[in-house]
């Protein structure tokens, strides 16, 4: 039961790492996003997030998928210059919860993330799961830009691990931002998951309001979708945290990152309180460091 346990908590924090499917040319893709986010005017400006937000998943026999479309104060000159590159990533990365490590290696064929997932608590990398996205940048306009994470295989048969970024400039110096997260999984991971909701997941919610209780309180939706959005969401979190420090002093901007993504995240408890802050912050510094180390 014990091996079946750590298998279950390796394959959901992986299935925490991955975003999506292939692009199209870069102005299509940009018209695509700005009319997006002129059809989402009511969502982003009245919604239960605190900020200018939707989140979406989606579930078919093998496949799940989240979308999130935010809407960000700063301009995109800054987003486009804080994300564009691989080592920028490795710094967004780092801030979840079950990322150990990331490192980006480059050559003339290439460039790869080298990444480590593993718990929510503190690890040896030689106990994590090694998983290496091909890193692209799809389109880097002055009016576009494109970033591409892709995996193509993962533990227990999961597969086509995708993240994906895009970017547009709109009125008043902002930037609306499209995150999507997707992967695949077989017989294997469907079991794998199947088991994790019925036993450590099992009271785990995801963000999506799908009826009111008694009480009048929300019912959010559990299962594969739950587990989807919340990593969405925190996938989200650690891009925003990481544009908030952008402007700051470069000795300063790993602390601020790390206290702005668990503030973010603790505005929702409900769905992705994991460890207290001292614990996040004190386990975050220390893989922050090892990853400096082992470069």
């Amino acid at each position: 039961m014990v091996w079946l346990t750590r298998l279950l908590l390796v394959w959901i924090a992986f299935s925490s790492a991955g975003v999506v499917f292939a692009s199209v040319p870069g102005r299509q893709s940009a018209a695509s996003l700005r009319a997006q986010y002129a059809s989402l005017g009511k969502r982003l400006n009245h919604n239960q997030y605190q900020r200018a937000l939707t989140l979406d998943s989606f579930e078919s026999s093998n496949d799940l998928k989240g979308d999130i479309y935010a809407l960000v104060d700063y301009p995109f000159a800054t987003v486009s210059a804080a994300l564009k590159g691989p080592n920028d990533w490795c710094d967004v990365l780092i801030l979840h919860v079950n990322t150990k490590y990331c490192h980006a290696r480059a050559s003339k064929a290439n460039t790869v993330l080298m990444v480590s997932i593993g718990k929510k608590t503190p690890q040896p990398i030689e106990n994590t799961y090694p998983i290496e996205f091909l890193y692209r940048a799809a389109a880097a306009s002055p009016n576009y830009l494109e970033i591409q994470l892709n995996a193509e295989t993962g533990p227990l048969s999961t597969r086509n691990y995708r993240i994906k970024l895009q970017a547009v400039p709109v009125d008043n110096d902002r930037t609306f931002l499209h995150l999507t997260y997707s992967y695949s999984y077989g017989l294997a991971g469907r079991l794998a998951m199947k088991a994790y909701l019925a036993t450590i997941g099992s009271d785990k919610v995801g963000f999506t309001i799908t009826s009111k209780q008694s009480d009048g309180q929300p019912k959010y939706i559990g299962g594969v979708r739950g587990v989807v959005e919340r990593n969405t969401m925190r996938y989200y979190l650690a891009i925003d945290a990481y544009l908030g420090a952008f402007s700051a002093q470069p000795s300063l901007q790993l602390e601020k990152r790390l206290q702005s993504w668990f503030a973010a995240t603790e505005q929702y408890p409900r769905q992705l309180r994991e460890l207290g802050k001292t614990d996040y912050l004190n386990m975050k510094r220390s893989e922050y460091l090892r990853q400096q180390q082992l470069h």
